[in-house]
C-alpha cells in the first residue's frame, strides 16, 4: 500500500512538472509573437524585453534566440564605442552562439555573427565566420562576396596611408624606378597585400560564377585590380594591363545595372483591363 502511494506520488509530480513546462512552452511561443509584432513596428526595446522572457520560458526556442540576437544587432550602431552599445553587438553574438551551440549548421546565426564582426572591424573574424558560412553552403555568392569586400578594405587602408606620406597625387603611380624611398614603400605593401587582393579576386570570381549579374562584385573587381595594378611597382606592363581589367569590370558592371534597371521597368508595364 505505502508503495502504491509513493508511485502515485511521483506520476503525480511528474505529471505536474511536464504540465508546468507545457504551460512555460505556451507562453514561450505567445512571448515570441509578440515580440515579432513589436520587432516589425521597429519597437526594437519592447521586442528584445519579449524575446529574452521567450528563451527564458523556453531555452529551446531557436527562433526566440535568433530574434533576440537580430534585435539586439539592429541595436547595434556601427562607429560608436560607447558600453551600452558595444554590449549591443556582444549581446547579439552570444545569442548567435547560443544557437550554434545546438544547431551548427544554422547558417542565419553564422552570418549574424560574420556581419557584426564586420561592423566591429574585426576583420578577420569576419572572414572566419563568412568561411563557416561558405561550408554549411557553398553555393551562396554573398560570403563570397562579403570576404572579397573585406579583403579590399585590408589592402586599400594601408597603400592610401603610404601613397599620403609620400604625397602622392591620385593619378600618380605608387613607385618608379627614380624614387628610391616610394620603390621600398611599393615593396613592403606588395608583400603585405597582393596575396590579400589575389584572395579577393578569386573569391569574387566564385561569386560571379554563382550569380554572374552580381553587379556589386563586378564593382569590387574593378576596386582589387587597380589595387593590384598600384603594387606592381616597377612593372608598368602590368599594371598597365591590371588597369585596363578594372575597366572593363567597370564597363561591365554599368552594362549589368542598366540591363536589370531595363528588366525592371519592362515587369512594371501597364495592364489593361481586358473586361468587355
Amino acid at each position: 500500500m505505502k508503495k502504491s502511494l509513493q508511485i502515485l506520488t511521483l506520476i503525480a509530480v511528474g505529471l505536474a512538472i511536464l504540465s508546468t513546462t507545457g504551460c512555460d512552452k505556451l507562453r514561450a511561443r505567445d512571448q515570441l509573437n509578440k515580440g515579432v509584432a513589436a520587432y516589425k513596428n521597429a519597437k526594437y526595446e519592447e521586442a528584445i524585453n519579449h524575446f529574452q522572457e521567450a528563451v527564458h520560458l523556453d531555452p529551446s526556442l531557436t527562433n526566440a534566440r535568433l530574434y533576440l540576437a537580430t534585435a539586439y544587432a539592429q541595436q547595434y550602431i556601427p562607429g560608436v564605442d560607447t558600453s551600452d552599445n558595444m554590449r549591443n553587438a556582444d549581446q547579439a553574438v552570444e545569442q548567435y552562439k547560443a544557437v550554434l551551440e545546438k544547431d551548427p549548421k544554422n547558417v542565419n546565426s553564422v552570418k549574424g555573427i560574420a556581419y557584426l564582426y564586420l561592423q566591429e572591424k574585426k576583420f578577420e573574424d569576419a572572414k572566419t565566420y563568412y568561411r563557416k558560412a561558405l561550408e554549411i553552403d557553398p553555393n551562396d555568392p554573398e560570403p563570397y562576396y562579403s570576404v572579397a569586400v573585406i579583403d579590399w578594405t585590408q589592402s586599400y587602408q594601408p597603400r592610401m596611408e603610404a601613397r599620403a606620406k609620400l604625397g602622392l597625387k591620385p593619378e600618380d603611380p605608387l613607385a618608379t624606378k627614380k624614387d628610391k624611398e616610394a620603390l621600398k614603400v611599393c615593396a613592403t605593401l606588395k608583400d603585405k597585400n597582393l596575396g590579400v587582393v589575389q584572395d579577393g579576386i578569386d573569391n569574387l570570381n566564385k561569386a560571379l560564377q554563382l550569380r554572374p549579374d552580381y553587379d556589386d562584385a563586378m564593382a569590387y573587381l574593378n576596386l582589387l585590380y587597380r589595387e593590384k595594378a598600384d603594387v606592381e611597382c616597377t612593372d608598368p606592363a602590368a599594371r598597365t594591363a591590371d588597369l585596363k581589367t578594372a575597366d572593363e569590370w567597370v564597363d561591365k558592371t554599368m552594362a549589368t545595372k542598366k540591363a536589370k534597371a531595363e528588366k525592371q521597368t519592362g515587369n512594371q508595364g501597364i495592364v489593361l483591363d481586358q473586361k468587355q
